[in-house]
């Protein structure tokens, strides 16, 4: 209660009503997996280019991260986190002393070798004084090993040029200075991070460019990589985390999705099992390639689950590298169909008959007959029509639950319980009464009924859309002693027209037609 402790008036401010609940993203996508260089904690990347800036390109056989990504924003996704994966016990590059002074430590920003042919030259900044000594860092990236040395000096232009480099001038040594090293570099830099070796004085900055010095000891593990180097469940410090662990503190995420998970051993399974535990993101699981059998492929069998949908075949698209067409797995453009449908029609739409963009080809050609074994088994074909292109032809999670038979119908509800989740925590700790109930009811109905006008719910009227409960009903007195406060929400989903069946006769007119 507020106090009156003297005459006057008072004006007091109060909330009655419900709060508005906004509806959470669906179209942020996490994506495991090998990368040519990069962080190994959770990244966020926005695009194709800002990828390649931070992860590198294509590398590699077998190494199909870089096509899944570049397919999920070719088909229309906006926003997705990268969890880099490597061996457990990969160690980063590093220059321990960097021609400052000796003072100052220099390390890759992501764990193996790459980092080992990363190259610094240390110089006088273009605006340093006597009284105000500042340095200019040149980073330079390869790919592969260069065969001679790169000279910066000469034209830029000169071979072996680096696949990636970058400058930062003026820096400077002073902590409280707004051009502080650690400020314009770490955390900016998709190469380096600098630190202070034992918090020595950074000594004399150098008048004259220093020489082109490598990073070294940058370790790739042994052997292939296994399930725990994508669990990473020995690293869970706030801030440190990698793989699946990592994944887990990110809230945003709403797929999953890891190129060719059946290449290591219970990977798939795991991945099922995280969106399980977490209830708010759905997994996208690849064929295994040349799975040519379509009798064979019964993924329900070991993956019944209403948090994963399985698609099959591999497509094949035109390699940016070598122009002649790839084979590569088909979830990460599936992530980007994902990502679209949701963004033009909204998570209530099934995610097929959607034109795969980017695909020229598939591994193998699925005739009507075969889907109509694969369907039912929870397989999500994607098929090649003429005049119509290559198209998603599945909609069914792998749940054997028919409730969950759809996609879209699970998705939706993972929307719609999060939404709420986030949009009703100024409900703890409050008076748990009448007023309260009465508010918790208008603040869900009001939410549900804007997904109900969005075509998200069955019923031409929200009374047959969607129900909300909340009163002495849904909770025993022994609830409400023990500071539980309980509502009963259901909701009516649209489900796909899977089967579009047309029925057509011959009729004379007359009084047939009032018959039929």
């Amino acid at each position: 209660m507020p106090e009156y402790l003297s005459p006057g008036v008072y004006i007091e401010e109060f909330e009655i009503g419900a709060k508005p609940i906004e509806g959470v993203s669906t179209s942020t996508a996490g994506f495991l997996g090998e990368t040519e260089r990069g962080p190994t904690t959770p990244t966020l990347v926005t695009s194709w280019l800002d990828y390649q800036r931070k992860f590198g390109s294509y590398f590699g056989e077998n190494k199909y991260l870089p096509y899944a990504v570049q397919g999920f924003f070719d088909n229309g996704g906006k926003r997705c986190y990268i969890g880099r994966i490597v061996k457990a016990g990969d160690t980063p590059a590093t220059l321990a002393s960097l021609k400052l002074g000796n003072a100052l430590t220099a390390d890759a920003v992501g764990e193996g070798s790459w980092g080992n042919r990363i190259a610094l030259i240390v110089e006088k900044g273009t605006s340093s004084t006597d009284v105000n000594q500042l340095f200019k860092l040149r980073i330079y990236y390869w790919k592969k090993n260069p065969d001679s040395l790169y000279d910066p000096k000469q034209d830029e232009k000169t071979l072996p040029r680096p696949a990636a480099a970058e400058e930062f001038d003026d820096l400077s040594v002073t902590e409280d200075s707004p051009n502080y090293y650690e400020k314009r570099i770490n955390g900016v830099s998709k190469l380096i991070r600098l630190s202070k070796k034992n918090n020595e004085d950074s000594g004399e900055l150098p008048s004259e460019p220093g020489e082109l010095t490598y990073l070294e000891g940058g370790i790739d593990g042994d052997g292939a990589l296994v399930l725990l180097d994508y669990t990473r469940t020995e690293t869970n410090d706030p801030g440190k985390r990698r793989g699946l662990t990592g994944f887990s503190e990110v809230d945003g995420i709403s797929i999953i999705y890891c190129p060719n998970p059946f290449s290591v051993q219970g990977l798939a399974k795991q991945l099922i099992t995280h969106c399980e535990n977490l209830k708010d993101r759905f997994a996208i699981i690849d064929s295994e390639q040349g799975a040519a059998e379509v009798d064979k492929l019964k993924p329900r069998d070991d993956l019944d689950t209403k948090y994963a949908a399985f698609y099959y075949p591999w497509v094949k698209l035109v390699d940016p590298q070598s122009g002649s067409l790839r084979l590569v797995p088909v979830g990460g453009h599936i992530a980007g169909i994902y990502a679209r449908s949701d963004i033009e029609r909204g998570v209530y739409k099934a995610p097929a008959n959607e034109i795969v963009r980017g695909v020229k080809q598939l591994e193998f050609q699925i005739t009507k007959g075969e889907q109509d074994i694969l369907n039912p088994r929870g397989v999500n074909a994607v098929r090649a029509f003429p005049g119509r292109g290559i198209r998603v032809w599945g909609a069914r999670t792998l749940s054997s639950d028919p409730l969950w038979k759809y996609i879209n119908v699970r998705r939706l509800f993972i929307y719609i319980e999060e939404s709420i989740e986030q949009g009703t925590q100024w409900v703890v700790f409050e008076p748990n009464d009448q007023k309260l109930w009465a508010r918790v009811r208008q603040t869900i109905t009001q939410f549900l009924t804007t997904v109900w006008r969005d075509g998200a719910l069955m019923g031409t009227k929200a009374e047959e859309a969607f129900f909300v409960k909340c009163d002495r009903t849904t909770m025993t007195q022994d609830d409400i002693d023990n500071g539980r406060l309980i509502c009963i929400i259901g909701v009516a989903p649209v489900k796909p027209a899977e089967f579009v069946i047309f029925r057509i006769t011959q009729f004379s007119g007359g009084s047939e037609l009032e018959e039929i």
